[in-house]
């Protein structure tokens, strides 16, 4: 161990008025290491309780850090910041998780793993322990959208047990506050390619008589928004060439005259949300391609190869040059029709011909500028990033 490692295992506990249970959860951890035979400490990250939780968790040996900002990430990272061990195990101080059985956790982080993911549907979830939506569909489906966002091997994404190399979670930068402290984790340790293990843990019922600090709907919806904004293809990229494909392929359709499919006549109106469809499908794929950069610049996710070949050759200068021609092709057709409408005598015009030609002609100048204003964007975070 190096001079700062001055035990093996710190167990952190973050505790919002839990007088009712926390000393329970210390004496069980401290019966764990003393049966375990590990050098270890209890840490309980005290977020301002107002019941006398700390005198609780002192009476029962446990290390009380003080952590005034408020929400579940801060308590968190208040003990992490404060733990002496090589390695931590995480839990809630609510006499939900079993701290009297911590073995599985230890041993694979001695075996080398990073991150220890503890799994409530392997282990086994004792009745009325997880609200009915959580068990059902909030867990399932979000633990679902991160293992197709982040190829996340894990299956309980929000299990609250957990443990991990100390030195190994310091580098993820973790910085969230509040309960979606526990998906930047595992977002993280995934896209910087941390080992991760899971093993079998148990979810007993909250042993406090007052309601837990979960919010189904709030807290559901920042786990999800999280994992969102860390996910730029998911959220920009894909979505824009989608739109930009099937906005391609019904421009090109409908370009030359309307068709009729299954008795339904598409024309002009096709055209025009076709057109739509295009624009804001690229616009979502400079969105994807600056917060990717800008994410990477900020170190909240790790390089991207793809995204490093992407910007060796757009460069300023060809994003003006693909800019410029793709305006001036525009502004060639706009001006084309001004030219029919000034041999009609500046009259009445045909549609059906002439917005066959503006319609496009607006698009690829929209296009030209939208191109022109993002490479002078990614030159500026290209400036940072060197």
């Amino acid at each position: 161990m190096n001079d700062k490692t001055q035990c093996e295992l710190s167990i952190i506990m973050p505790c919002l008025n839990e007088a009712e249970t926390v000393e329970t959860c210390v004496r069980k951890a401290h019966n764990f290491l003393l049966r375990a035979g590990i050098d270890g400490e209890v840490i309980v990250a005290d977020n301002g309780s107002t019941d006398g939780s700390h005198k609780m968790a002192y009476s029962a040996d446990a290390r009380v850090v003080n952590v005034d900002a408020k929400g579940y990430g801060n308590a968190l990272l208040g003990g992490i910041q404060a733990a002496k061990g090589k390695y931590i195990i995480m839990g809630d101080a609510d006499d939900s998780y079993d701290f009297s059985n911590l073995e599985p956790f230890v041993q694979k982080l001695r075996e080398g793993y990073d991150l220890v993911m503890g799994n409530r549907f392997k282990g086994g979830i004792a009745p009325k322990a997880m609200p009915f939506l959580h068990k059902y569909l909030g867990n399932p489906v979000l633990t679902k959208i991160g293992q197709v966002l982040f190829k996340c091997p894990c299956g309980d994404f929000h299990c609250g047990l957990r443990g991990f190399d100390r030195e190994a979670i310091k580098k993820l930068d973790l910085r969230t506050t509040g309960m979606e402290f526990a998906s930047e984790m595992v977002v993280k340790a995934v896209l910087f390619k941390m080992k991760i293990a899971e093993v079998p843990t148990t979810l007993s019922p909250d042993g406090r008589s007052q309601p837990s600090h979960l919010r189904t709907w709030r807290d559901g919806w920042r786990h999800l928004r999280f994992m969102l904004l860390y996910s730029p293809n998911w959220l920009f990229w894909y979505p824009g060439l989608a739109l930009m494909f099937v906005g391609t392929i019904i421009a090109l359709l409908v370009m030359r005259g309307s068709i009729i499919i299954c008795g339904v006549t598409f024309d002009l109106h096709t055209l025009l949300y076709a057109s739509m469809a295009i624009i804001l499908g690229f616009q979502s794929s400079i969105f994807a391609v600056v917060s990717k950069t800008f994410a990477i610049t900020e170190k909240l996710l790790p390089p991207s190869r793809r995204l490093k070949f992407l910007l060796r050759y757009l460069t300023l200068e060809v994003g003006l040059i693909i800019g410029t021609i793709l305006s001036c092709i525009g502004l060639a057709g706009s001006i084309s029709t001004m030219i029919i409408w000034a041999n009609a005598s500046f009259g009445e015009l045909n549609p059906s011909v002439t917005m066959r030609i503006a319609i496009p002609s607006l698009t690829l100048l929209t296009l030209g500028i939208q191109v022109v204003l993002f490479s002078f964007m990614l030159s500026i975070l290209g400036l940072k990033r060197q």
